[in-house]
């Protein structure tokens, strides 16, 4: 049994200690997700300028069917890593809360913008999915305190006013660099940041 006697107040701000290093912990993100749907993302969309642009490929747009084996994975994911997580911190909950409005806006825009009619559809579709990369990105950087993805936010930003100066299918290189910025290079320091707080 607890002899509450036995326990000083040096082992009270050990205790202390040890539950800010596992908040910590789980406040570290290392960066999966961002290279997962980085690199997913960055290969559908070059993947389809390829198709659309050199190929003429006439259903180009069938190569982002690819990413709802992404997401079956992420919920799978997701769900072993919230049983095995000690501690569930309130960074963790906004973040995701952040990132499910994210995908929610971007399922809502996308039939706003199909009830539009095919060709405005076509010319605005991917600047208006730039915007939307943006404010996740720029919104977990400033939870995380995290720099890269504020930056990489940004550059979403800045990438989605560029692309409505383009023909849609260079718009689609427009993503693909927003991906490497926003979500991959960002990945990968995250990556290296959390394995070395873990050694």
């Amino acid at each position: 049994m607890f002899d509450e006697r036995e326990f000083s107040g040096r082992d009270s701000i050990q205790l202390i200690e040890s539950m800010i290093n596992k908040a910590k912990n789980q406040f570290d993100e290392n960066g999966h997700l961002y290279l997962l749907w980085g690199w997913v993302v960055f290969f559908c969309s070059t993947s389809q300028f390829i198709l659309l642009h050199f190929l003429r490929y006439e259903r180009h747009y069938l190569v982002w069917l690819c990413t709802w084996l992404v997401v079956i994975y992420q919920v799978i994911y997701l769900s072993r890593k919230r049983k095995h997580a000690r501690v569930r911190t309130y960074t963790d909950e906004i973040i995701g809360y952040v990132w499910l409005a994210f995908v929610i806006s971007m399922l809502l825009i996308a039939f706003i913008l199909a009830k539009g009619g095919a060709t405005k559809v076509y010319t605005i579709i991917n600047p208006a999915f730039l915007a939307l990369y943006g404010i996740p990105t720029v919104l977990s950087g400033v939870i995380l305190r995290f720099t890269p993805l504020k930056i990489g936010g940004l550059c979403c930003w800045l990438l989605s006013v560029a692309a409505t100066f383009l023909r849609y299918d260079y718009q689609l290189l427009m993503i693909a660099a927003a991906m490497l910025v926003a979500w991959i290079i960002p990945g990968y320091l995250l990556s290296e940041k959390s394995r070395k707080s873990k050694q």
